[in-house]
């Protein structure tokens, strides 16, 4: 009976930990962000395989248009694999073929390997670009609010195919400005 208790004691400690990683202190956006406070969290899971955690974070102040979405890889992902699954997911929510091709070029050209436990974090700033960061260290900036639109909209956007996703990242809030969308 001990035994029993014992087990159970552990595997409820596992899951509250499994839940509680899923957002994550990232002090490195608190500049861009103005004190980032997380808005809504959310697993992608494909056939039954966790892929990654996501958590959507906003700037402390409700007027600013900046925000974040941190994803926290549990799989091992070449940079070409998540560029050519950028492209096509923004392919599916209306971007052009042709735009979201050459977007997903870009995104070759500086998308690292990730391996499981690493993450990636993109982050809209007020000058209408992404920054993006791998595992806290910026790696690369792209201009334009239409890309920026595009990116986030892979998970944010209402013709998302992961709209389960979206729905825990928006919580019980409305999306960004940059998607100019009723609440």
């Amino acid at each position: 009976m001990k035994f029993l208790k014992t087990l159970l004691l552990l595997c409820l400690t596992f899951a509250l930990l499994a839940q509680s990683s899923v957002a994550r202190e990232l002090t490195y956006l608190d500049g861009a962000l103005n004190s980032a406070k997380l808005q809504g969290s959310g697993r992608l899971t494909w056939w039954g395989f966790h892929v990654y955690d996501a958590s959507l974070y906003r700037a402390g102040n409700p007027a600013s248009t900046e925000f974040a979405l941190d994803i926290h890889y549990q799989k091992s992902l070449s940079g070409l694999s998540i560029a050519t699954r950028s492209a096509d997911e923004m392919k599916k929510i209306g971007v052009p073929d042709a735009q979201a091709t050459q977007w997903g070029k870009e995104l070759a050209g500086f998308m690292p390997d990730i391996e499981s436990g690493q993450t990636l974090t993109a982050v809209y700033v007020s000058t209408q670009s992404t920054v993006f960061y791998h595992d806290g260290k910026r790696i690369a900036q792209v201009p334009g609010a239409d890309f920026s639109k595009a990116f986030f909209g892979i998970w944010l956007d209402p013709k998302t195919s992961v709209p389960k996703l979206r729905k825990d990242l928006l919580g019980q809030s409305c999306p960004p400005p940059l998607f100019n969308e009723a609440c």
